[in-house]
């Protein structure tokens, strides 16, 4: 009987593996639809080693945007990338924000710890992270997590979009249709957290 417990033993590490692709696959026919609706860029991302992983991108003109799937950026300056630092384990967070250095991309990236430090426990209250220019000057997205039904996050998306200059950034509309696709792609990883009876 032992082989049986070791076989299901690797099962489990086999999920735990690949529940970042499970998401990824399950957002796919999402992020087109929702990037449609609100004329933005979307995109998904996971982390990495510290680093955001680019795994998704749809909209119209997604190729104007620097981003390729695949790609690796530094997570400090990215709306998905605060989500998912906001989202860690207080001592995993601790730890990245205490290797530093973090490099000003442009005028307004957060350089300083405890500076994003307090941001990213905001975003931990909120659910929401905003990039205002951190990366490049003229480029603001707003970003959410996925949620697992026991509060982990492993990924995050954001719509991204140009602000000229005069004009007012800060998409608050974003949110609601972001949070929405969100919880969608949880409930269709995890299942529906309403179809639970008490």
């Amino acid at each position: 009987g032992g082989g049986y417990m070791a076989g299901s033993r690797l099962l489990l590490l086999n999920a735990r593996i690949d529940e970042k692709q499970v998401i990824v696959s399950k957002a796919a026919p999402v992020l087109p639809g929702l990037a449609r609706q609100i004329g933005c860029i979307v995109q998904l991302g996971t982390l990495e080693n510290d680093m955001v992983t680019y795994r998704l991108k749809a909209g119209r003109s997604a190729d104007a945007l620097f981003t390729k799937v695949g790609q690796q950026l530094e997570a400090y300056c990215s709306g998905m990338g605060k989500v998912l630092l906001a989202n860690l384990p207080e001592d995993e967070r601790e730890k990245y924000l205490a290797l530093g250095p973090f490099v000003p991309l442009t005028p307004a990236t957060i350089t300083d710890p405890d500076h994003l430090r307090s941001t990213l426990r905001q975003i931990a209250m909120t659910d929401v992270a905003q990039d205002e220019g951190e990366i490049v000057p003229d480029l603001h997205c707003v970003a959410v997590p996925i949620k697992r039904p026991d509060g982990k996050v492993l990924a995050a998306i954001s719509a991204s979009y140009r602000v000229t200059e005069g004009e007012t950034p800060g998409r608050s509309d974003l949110i609601a249709p972001l949070t929405a696709a969100a919880m969608t792609i949880s409930a269709q990883v995890y299942g529906d957290p309403s179809d639970t009876v008490g």
